[in-house]
């Protein structure tokens, strides 16, 4: 089996799941943030450590634990994001009482983010269920069509020294994809605001891909292919969410 169908059987499957647990919402939902926001730090904390944690060098997975309980448990931003930030500031203390590195910090903080800001857009009503399948139908699009053009088209490369394999023709045609996507979503869903839509998606496609090359900075950095390989194909969690991440922070800024 070629790595493409690995990578298409992958992506089926991911969809399926995730977009079951979307529709459900609620405590299955905010299980799956729960279950991000844990496998990203792993991810993170695997390329940025020099050597296995262990004893008080696991403080940072203690809190994210709390934290993680916390967001299960349904309790409001205005909660986890001052307990985020405590979390992180802690954190980097430590990190510079024992002059080390602040990337468990800033792990703390991704990995933090990232479950807390898809629980918040998708909540529990009908409103956060479309716009949180409007971000997925923008940030997916995005993934494909700049894959499939980029391997089409080829042509001058997107930012070479981070990440070689992205070209502009790429870059194009999922930011294409990605505004045409959600503005069909959009209409699916009887929005009347199109050209208002559009521009978010817009700026959602080349946010998310943005995040996709700040991914590769950070995997660079640390001399790292892949974050993990926990999804046959695609490599690791923060490999697949690095862009919904970022574009999340704005379709909750919008909404």
């Amino acid at each position: 089996m070629s790595n493409l169908q690995v990578r298409i059987i992958s992506a089926v499957v991911m969809a399926a799941v995730v977009l079951g647990l979307t529709w459900f919402g609620d405590l299955p939902f905010r299980l799956f943030c729960a279950l991000i926001s844990a496998a990203v730090f792993y991810e993170w904390s695997r390329m940025a450590r020099p050597a296995p944690a262990a004893g008080l060098d696991l403080f940072p997975e203690a809190l994210l634990a709390v934290f993680i309980i916390m967001l299960v448990a349904g309790l409001s931003a205005s909660i986890l994001l001052p307990f985020l930030l405590a979390m992180v500031i802690a954190t980097g203390l430590i990190g510079v009482a024992r002059k080390a590195g602040q990337w468990e910090a800033a792990g703390l903080a991704y990995a933090g983010l990232a479950g807390l800001t898809l629980a918040q857009l998708r909540g529990g009503d009908h409103v956060g269920l479309v716009a949180i399948l409007f971000l997925f139908a923008v940030v997916w699009a995005t993934d494909i069509f700049a894959y499939f053009v980029g391997r089409a088209v080829g042509g001058p490369k997107l930012a070479p020294s981070i990440s070689p394999g992205k070209t502009q023709s790429g870059a194009l045609g999922g930011t294409v994809g990605g505004v045409v996507a959600g503005l069909l979503l959009a209409i699916a869903a009887g929005a009347t605001n199109l050209a208002e839509l559009g521009a978010v998606a817009l700026v959602l496609s080349i946010v998310s891909q943005v995040g996709d090359l700040f991914e590769s900075w950070v995997k660079r950095r640390h001399g790292a292919k892949d974050s993990s390989q926990i999804i046959p194909g695609h490599g690791g969690v923060i490999d697949r969410k690095s862009s919904r991440l970022n574009s999340s922070h704005l379709v909750i800024s919008y909404a």
